[in-house]
């Protein structure tokens, strides 16, 4: 988020239902969350997206704190939110790939290589996210994604800081030897 000295003055507005406050925040932290959720592989990234600000819209008059600890606060909402679809998902088989939905040719046409290169993109950064265990992904993604600090990822995830920073040690090792691997120069 880039709100800086602005970012009480737009919380104060939002607590007191002002609806370009609430557009603020959501346009300048929502993309961050859907890409969190599509990396994540969720089946609905937008939805739960959409889910995730109208829960912290309702929690705003408890919420106290910096622009840091507000996405911080976001993302451990995201996050839960995750975690309840996977168990939801887990008794059910997936409706369709949310993944290649994202990347759906643009109606009014396009660059067909830039189109291309983000969709091989896309599915690259997945199928390294795919390689790793939940812990480790969630862990990486909340560290990359959200920026969130060491700290506020063991909160979120319920881990104490050590666990978090061995998880991220352990996703990034193994990145490292599948790139490694593949050849890719670090």
């Amino acid at each position: 988020m880039a709100l800086g000295h602005a970012f009480d003055r737009v919380l104060a507005a939002a607590r007191a239902d002002a609806g370009w406050a609430y557009e603020r925040l959501y346009r300048d932290l929502s993309p961050s969350v859907c890409g969190y959720f599509r990396v994540q592989g969720a089946q609905e990234p937008d939805d739960l997206t959409s889910e995730v600000f109208l829960g912290a819209f309702r929690g705003l008059a408890g919420f106290e704190g910096t622009e840091d600890q507000f996405s911080s606060w976001v993302f451990t909402i995201a996050h839960r939110r995750l975690t309840d679809e996977r168990r939801r998902v887990s008794h059910r088989p997936p409706l369709a790939d949310s993944w290649d939905d994202t990347y759906r040719d643009d109606p009014h046409g396009g660059d067909v290589e830039e189109d291309a290169l983000r969709r091989m993109s896309a599915a690259r950064v997945r199928a390294l996210c795919e390689g790793l265990s939940h812990d480790q992904r969630d862990v990486l993604l909340l560290r990359l994604v959200s920026d969130m600090t060491v700290d506020a990822v063991a909160e979120a995830l319920d881990k104490t800081p050590g666990a978090v920073k061995a998880l991220q040690r352990r996703a990034l090792a193994a990145l490292r030897q599948v790139l490694v691997r593949e050849g890719v120069p670090l």
